[in-house]
């Protein structure tokens, strides 16, 4: 049986925790969960002790401040690869994500796949109340990155997937910088780039009832840059390649 590690970032999720907690153990009742929370001053990492201590094998790691998404998924992947996980896990802490989808994708994971992407636009994928303003936004900006970054993935800034812990090995985690969608795009490019084989597999995401949305136009705005200068770099030095002379020409 795989060590499966679930990573949880939370900030001001104290309304949501406690059924996340419990819906992820009757989903995978294997694994275990990491809360990683920047001190949230709801008393987020309260409930996640309370539930966690009923729960078992629910640990919390509070940090000092709020240091985004990405430094919390990358910290928790840190300590999931040093324990010795074979799958690491990641999703968000306010009810969107559905822990049942969960063993399709561990079991993706299972049958050779470095990333299983929990997918909003993969056939059978649904979003069902998202204003057609916020669907247009999340969908062009995916095929954006999909074309310059020559990614075949359909929804490469979905916060729902699995990784290979082989495959999270084989990353230099402390060059991934981005936060927000931008990691999400990162990581699915560079484990795109080292060659495993990444698959989506369909998920219902479900808008937050609970608390307020953590997204902001600058997150979005820190994506579409990222995902621009990737892009461009990689077409440089395709072209730098191109005009590199052959063996065969002259010697110096």
């Amino acid at each position: 049986m795989r060590r499966i590690l679930v990573v949880l970032p939370t900030y001001q999720e104290a309304e949501n925790l406690e059924e996340v907690l419990r819906r992820l153990r009757a989903a995978v009742p294997d694994a275990d969960v990491l809360v990683v929370d920047d001190s949230s001053p709801d008393g987020t990492a309260e409930v996640a002790k309370a539930v966690g201590q009923e729960l078992g094998r629910v640990e919390v790691v509070v940090r000092p401040g709020k240091s985004g998404l990405g430094s919390a998924y990358r910290a928790g992947f840190r300590e999931g690869l040093a324990r010795g996980y074979e799958v690491l896990v990641e999703m968000d802490s306010d009810l969107s994500h559905d822990p049942a989808a969960l063993p399709a994708l561990i079991t993706a994971i299972a049958q050779g796949a470095a990333l299983a992407i929990g997918s909003r636009y993969v056939p059978g994928g649904r979003i069902p109340n998202w204003s057609l303003y916020r669907r247009s936004l999340s969908r062009y900006g995916n095929r954006y990155a999909a074309r310059l970054l020559r990614l075949e993935v359909a929804d490469a800034t979905s916060g729902f997937r699995a990784y290979d812990a082989a495959a999270l090995a084989r990353l230099d985690l402390g060059a991934v910088r981005a936060e927000g969608y931008g990691f999400q795009i990162e990581m699915a490019y560079r484990i795109s780039r080292l060659g495993g084989r990444v698959v989506e597999l369909p998920i219902d995401f479900v808008e937050r009832t609970r608390g307020a949305s953590k997204m902001s136009l600058l997150i979005v705005l820190e994506a579409l840059a990222l995902v621009t200068r990737w892009g461009v770099g990689e077409r440089l030095r395709g072209v730098g390649r191109a005009r590199a002379p052959s063996h065969g020409g002259t010697r110096l």
